[in-house]
């Protein structure tokens, strides 16, 4: 029993010395830090916690922010202090960035159009702008969007920086995969073409990343997609226009523009 014992200890041993350190705490902590976001950056966490009297712009404000600290500066953090990364090694760097342009200036038409078709949509329409106050109030509307921002730093590194060159060393182009996995199973609660679309888009976007060698890329990529969903959404909530001919195009436009 003691000989066993040993045998299974030694083996043990030898299979821990043989990971990556830095692989290993990234796959393991990415998880800690969506379960911190998911707990403490709650709204029911804000409501219990902090103020259940704040308007509810400040309590995604919270939540955008917590995203922020666990996904982007808690992660980077990680890298550079413990494991002497550079941000060149870690996507903090601006990279290629003139590719990285010309592939945001490219993704822009099509993300339109495809978010205008998916605006027509009852589920689309049932789930966005999360903040309902904002179909009301275009102020109210680009302030959120504006505070969004923190968010998308914060859930594009955690996946397309963190993740994504946390494992590059170890996993090499496999960790565009590996980073797509998680990404996508958290839109499970989605409409289903944006949950398909996940899938794609979080290899896309990892792919794309990776080219660049920047994560800034992939922030106003996935800003503009949801900017775009929420405002054709909220035109068509305030209008009650349908339709995605191009005469219902042009008559969504001038019922935003008559106020």
């Amino acid at each position: 029993m003691k000989q066993r014992l040993r045998r299974e200890w030694l083996g043990f041993k030898d299979a821990l010395q043989s990971l990556d350190t830095q692989t290993a705490v990234v796959l393991t902590l990415y998880v800690v830090f969506v379960i911190a976001q998911f707990k403490l950056g709650s709204h029911d966490f804000f409501r219990a916690r902090i103020t259940a009297d704040a308007p509810e712009i400040v309590e995604w404000a919270w939540w955008f922010g917590a995203q922020g600290v666990t996904g982007f500066v808690l992660p980077a953090a990680l890298l550079i202090l413990l494991f002497r990364r550079r941000w060149t090694e870690i996507g903090l760097s601006l990279g290629d960035w003139k590719t990285a342009g010309i592939i945001g200036l490219l993704f822009l038409p099509g993300a339109t159009i495809v978010t205008w078709v998916l605006s027509d949509g009852p589920a689309f329409q049932a789930q966005y702008p999360h903040l309902r106050a904002a179909v009301s109030n275009w102020e109210l509307f680009f302030l959120y969007h504006l505070l969004f921002l923190f968010y998308w730093i914060g859930w594009e590194y955690l996946w397309r920086g963190f993740m994504l060159f946390g494992t590059a060393q170890t996993l090499g182009y496999y960790a565009i995969f590996i980073q797509a996995i998680p990404f996508a199973l958290l839109h499970l609660r989605k409409p289903f073409p944006e949950l398909f679309l996940s899938i794609v888009g979080g290899l896309a976007l990892g792919a794309v990343v990776w080219r660049c060698r920047s994560f800034w890329i992939a922030v106003p990529i996935h800003a503009a997609q949801m900017f775009l969903i929420d405002f054709w959404c909220t035109l068509r909530l305030r209008s009650g226009i349908s339709g995605i001919t191009p005469r219902d195009f042009i008559a969504l436009l001038e019922a935003w523009l008559s106020g």
